[in-house]
């Protein structure tokens, strides 16, 4: 694994183990965001790190249409078209249009195969945004959680559409407003823009590969953490840690001040404004994490796989 060497303290860092990829409904990726204190601690057992540690910038929410101007902003000075960046902006406020409408709402909950729960606000969301990429780039491919993987026209998938409408449905269908709508889009499976969106907070995160990160219009960074007895710790819930990814998850957890559980994706966004310094998750699958992964990077942090390998996925006709 790669280690960022700097005179600021180290950067943050992300491990995921993509040995257990399988592409389709059967697809299991064990993803993992760690803290390193510094450069001398080396991760054990598979564990990887990903600590909040540059210059942060503490944010605060702004309308929505500061977010769109960041949004252009990042858009014309990025190697991503601006068109594909402002789609993005679309699709998670389609998403939101479908999704606040049902929260905190009697809902019909049903249970996928693999007993996670999924809600009409989910399908419906996830239905619009499939739409509304077809409508504008139709060669586009497009995964998402409940749909599964649709390639372009013509098989292509050069550029590839990964989202999840809502991502903390449990969250979702009792009423914590820390759920969010995650859209990525990769180029030959490099995760090369995310927006994180929460709604009902009316927060949004931004990540444009090779620009900062925002939030709500706003720049914004990891936080610095000079060793790893200082890092707060979130991860979704300790439950999801089970097997080989138990040990590891254990030996980090011990060594930090706090470790917490409960936020999904909205962990992460947390991560990237400064807030709190390392994220640990198992048993993520792509649309959970692509999003998330050039937000993270964009605010001066690292995400990898445990093993310190980047986070690409590629789908492919197989996967259908």
């Amino acid at each position: 694994a790669s280690r960022a060497v700097s005179t600021r303290p180290p950067a943050a860092r992300a491990y995921i183990d993509t040995s257990e990829i399988r592409l389709g409904p059967a697809m299991a990726l064990a993803s993992a965001a760690v803290a390193t204190p510094a450069p001398s601690w080396r991760a054990t057992n598979r564990v990887g790190e990903r600590v909040g540690m540059t210059f942060s910038v503490a944010t605060r929410s702004r309308p929505r249409a500061a977010a769109r101007r960041s949004v252009a902003a990042a858009a014309s000075s990025s190697e991503v078209p601006a068109e594909y960046v402002a789609l993005a902006a679309d699709l998670v406020d389609a998403a939101a249009r479908i999704t606040v409408k049902h929260f905190r709402t009697p809902l019909e909950i049903d249970d996928k195969n693999d007993a996670s729960p999924v809600t009409i606000a989910d399908k419906g969301a996830e239905a619009a945004m499939r739409a509304l990429v077809r409508e504008r780039f139709p060669t586009h491919a497009i995964f998402g959680e409940e749909e599964g993987i649709e390639l372009g026209e013509g098989g292509s998938q050069e550029w590839t559409w990964v989202f999840d409408p809502i991502d903390g449905t449990k969250s979702f269908i009792t009423g914590k407003p820390l759920w969010g709508t995650l859209v990525a889009l990769l180029r030959d499976g490099e995760p090369v823009l995310g927006v994180l969106d929460q709604p009902v907070l009316k927060e949004r995160w931004v990540g444009v590969k090779g620009q900062p990160s925002t939030l709500n219009g706003e720049r914004i960074a990891t936080r610095g953490c000079e060793s790893l007895g200082d890092a707060y710790l979130y991860s979704t819930t300790p439950y999801m840690f089970e097997g080989d990814n138990l040990t590891p998850y254990k030996e980090v957890a011990k060594r930090v001040k706090v470790p917490m559980f409960g936020c999904d994706c909205y962990a992460y966004g947390l991560l990237a404004a400064g807030h709190c310094d390392l994220v640990i998750e198992a048993d993520l699958k792509p649309y959970d994490y692509m999003a998330l992964v050039p937000i993270i990077k964009g605010a001066g942090g690292v995400f990898t796989d445990w093993k310190g390998r980047e986070l690409r996925w590629e789908g492919s006709r197989e996967a259908l």
